[in-house]
């Protein structure tokens, strides 16, 4: 068996509620880590148990547990071999949560706080350890800072918080020091394995939160000097030519989508953590920032002239899955979570709805393990991309027409469903239609794929290399 990496290489994007075209607070991100390693859906029950405690199989952390835990949804590996890696999702209380984004410290901070590798907090363990406990962003923000100050981080990260008023990023640099800031209600922040926070103002509690000594760590080990602004990211971050290649590029990327107005360069150190859109920001442009591969720019690797492999584009072959948990206003509590999944290489794969207060979870969105299996959600997705990569100009077609008509669906079926909800008057009746709605959008995302997967092994059933012919009349 393959080992999972323990550490992934991903995107993320958060959108404050005036910054979106419906009053949502959307959080999302792409899950990159390994070309074949199948994730699952998961909805976790409320449950009252005693003396519980996580113990992390990466590493010797344990963390006694709260004895109520939360309805909530995720998104764990085939395989807890290596840990959980929940990832992301939205709990009963509308908190949405997603873990995490790999980042890095530089030498000089992390020579005076390095890791707990040890007994210090993994990202496989984070969801599974915060989200079920918290009732808002900011108790989000409050639980996983007081974990880390006790028994400190084993990794840098970057993690995302959300409810319905709130979006906030919180990052880790070193074993104990992080910081985390609220994303303005009327901006958007697209961050890419990078420390990205950048000025702290530490007089306002409501937008920044930090470790109790940060400060005073900077302070006493002359990290930036006293009389300038207290960026995180200079004083915590990296600023070399990997970054330039490997990360300022997707956040390149995603700005110019979202706010084209911008004369930016890709390989720019000075690209602001907190952005303005030019435009109300809808849940499929958030999607289509996580699906980007440069699209119409020069360094398109998927363009029609083949160009040198510069820039990491957001999406990925690596990606397992990549989620948008968006927290809708003014619906019913049943229905203001909604989480957006789709499994496998973001760009070749379509975005399922998912209300996050399900109960049952679709068969297929529960089976998949590292060798390739058709009754797998994920191994459909990743099939179908596959097929697509053989000759990615010939079937692009194919695999876009399916996109459009898929998601079309989708979005008709989750409109029908939030009308229907609200014709229902008992809570029984409710739950079973968004148990019905959650096995509708799979059942119409994987019959899409598995038309194109037909069409496609049809289509190439003539190139293979005995495929001889001499008289043009055979």
């Amino acid at each position: 068996m393959q080992p999972k990496i323990s550490r992934s290489s991903c995107t993320s994007i958060l959108v404050g509620r005036l910054a979106t075209n419906d009053g949502s607070v959307l959080i999302g991100r792409n899950e990159d880590s390994q070309t074949a390693w199948p994730k699952h859906l998961q909805f976790n029950p409320r449950q009252q148990q005693t003396d519980q405690v996580f113990h992390s199989k990466a590493n010797k952390f344990a963390l006694p547990l709260p004895n109520l835990s939360y309805q909530y949804s995720a998104m764990p590996e085939w395989t807890d071999r290596y840990g959980v890696f929940a990832e992301g999702g939205i709990n009963e209380y509308h908190v949405a949560m997603s873990a995490t984004e790999s980042a890095y410290g530089n030498e000089r901070a992390l020579a005076n706080d390095p890791f707990e590798q040890t007994s210090g907090l993994l990202e496989e363990a984070m969801i599974t350890i915060v989200l079920p406990y918290v009732k808002t962003a900011r108790e989000g923000v409050q639980r996983l800072g007081r974990i880390i100050d006790e028994h400190g981080s084993a990794e840098a990260n970057g993690i995302l918080f959300a409810d319905q008023t709130e979006a906030w990023y919180f990052e880790v640099a070193t074993g104990h020091q992080w910081v985390a800031q609220r994303i303005p209600d009327d901006a958007y922040a697209v961050v890419a394995n990078q420390i990205s926070i950048e000025v702290i103002d530490f007089a306002d509690p409501d937008n920044f939160i930090t470790s109790p000594k940060l400060a005073n760590f900077v302070k006493e080990h002359h990290l930036w000097p006293a009389d300038q602004p207290f960026n995180f990211r200079r004083i915590f971050g990296t600023n070399n030519d990997s970054d330039l290649v490997y990360n300022t590029p997707r956040v390149w990327s995603g700005q110019r989508l979202l706010t084209p107005s911008l004369v930016q360069e890709p390989q720019s150190y000075e690209l602001p953590f907190i952005q303005r859109a030019d435009y109300p920001i809808t849940v499929a442009a958030t999607q289509r920032v996580l699906s980007d591969h440069f699209n119409g720019t020069p360094y398109d690797l998927m363009g029609a002239t083949p160009v040198t492999k510069r820039f990491r584009p957001i999406s990925v072959a690596t990606t397992q899955e990549s989620h948008v948990l968006q927290l809708r206003p003014n619906v019913a509590a049943d229905l203001v979570g909604v989480h957006w999944l789709a499994m496998g290489v973001s760009a070749q794969s379509v975005y399922v709805p998912f209300y996050s207060q399900g109960h049952s979870i679709p068969l297929m969105y529960q089976r998949g393990k590292a060798d390739y299996s058709p009754s797998s959600a994920y191994w459909v997705f990743k099939h179908a991309g596959v097929l697509v990569d053989r000759d990615h100009f010939r079937f692009a077609r194919d695999l876009s027409q399916t996109q459009d008509q898929v998601t079309t669906e989708l979005w008709q079926q989750l409109a029908k469903n939030d009308r229907a909800y609200s014709e229902l008057s008992s809570h029984d009746e409710q739950q079973i239609l968004l148990d019905q709605h959650n096995a509708q959008v799979a059942k119409i995302a994987l019959n899409g794929y598995q038309a194109l997967i037909s069409r496609l092994i049809t289509k190439q059933t003539q190139n293979s290399p005995l495929n001889f012919k001499v008289d043009p009349n055979l």
